[in-house]
């Protein structure tokens, strides 16, 4: 139960920054803003094209050696490397959501006389999560999954609980492997539930 507890209280945490971050950084590539769009391509393209296990290396060894020191180990390095490696994958369902949306909706709202950031919030992006929100309910079920491999970096989640119980009970591996295996289903299945009546709604 406490390896559950965790993983959830993980993905809860990555997936509401990853949200954030993801939404700011499509913003960023939508932007009139040149070096906006350039800095947001940049991130979106190095962090989604670099290994998970490289992200969670880097926050659980590297950054406390030049001073980014966590104030709680294990869990702050994990939600980090979660939050930043889901928020160019959210980036890019959301944009493909605002790309979805008619170019006469920008052009309608541009000649009543609002700015970008009014029409990309007022008009835009309203219309833009409708669309997203399958895309991004399988991105944060992805991140769920992956909070997995918090467990190769002394991380007490349920396949590091997995780990300590097959050690400890050998002849019963198979059972524990599929109990944690439910473990994560009660997590994945509900939120694609809830997807489908989302999306169903919107």
């Amino acid at each position: 139960m406490h390896g559950l507890i965790t993983t959830i209280r993980i993905s809860i945490y990555a997936s509401i920054l990853a949200v954030i971050l993801g939404t700011i950084l499509a913003t960023m590539r939508v932007s009139p803003v040149g070096p906006l769009r350039t800095f947001g391509t940049l991130y979106v393209e190095l962090v989604r094209n670099t290994p998970l296990t490289l992200m969670f290396f880097f926050w659980v060894f590297v950054a406390p050696s030049v001073g980014l020191v966590f104030p709680e180990l294990g869990f702050w390095p994990a939600t980090v490397a979660l939050t930043l490696y889901t928020s160019s994958f959210v980036c890019e369902a959301l944009r493909s959501g605002v790309n979805s949306v008619g170019i006469g909706q920008a052009e309608a709202a541009r000649s009543i006389g609002l700015t970008f950031g009014q029409s990309l919030g007022q008009v835009v992006l309203p219309q833009a999560w409708r669309t997203a929100i399958p895309p991004l309910i399988s991105v944060l079920i992805a991140l769920t999954k992956n909070t997995s491999v918090a467990a190769g970096f002394a991380f007490v989640e349920l396949v590091t609980v997995q780990r300590t119980l097959m050690n400890a009970n050998p002849t019963d591996g198979l059972w524990i492997f599929f109990g944690i295996a439910l473990m994560y289903l009660v997590i994945t299945i509900p939120l694609g539930v809830v997807a489908g009546q989302v999306e169903r709604k919107v």
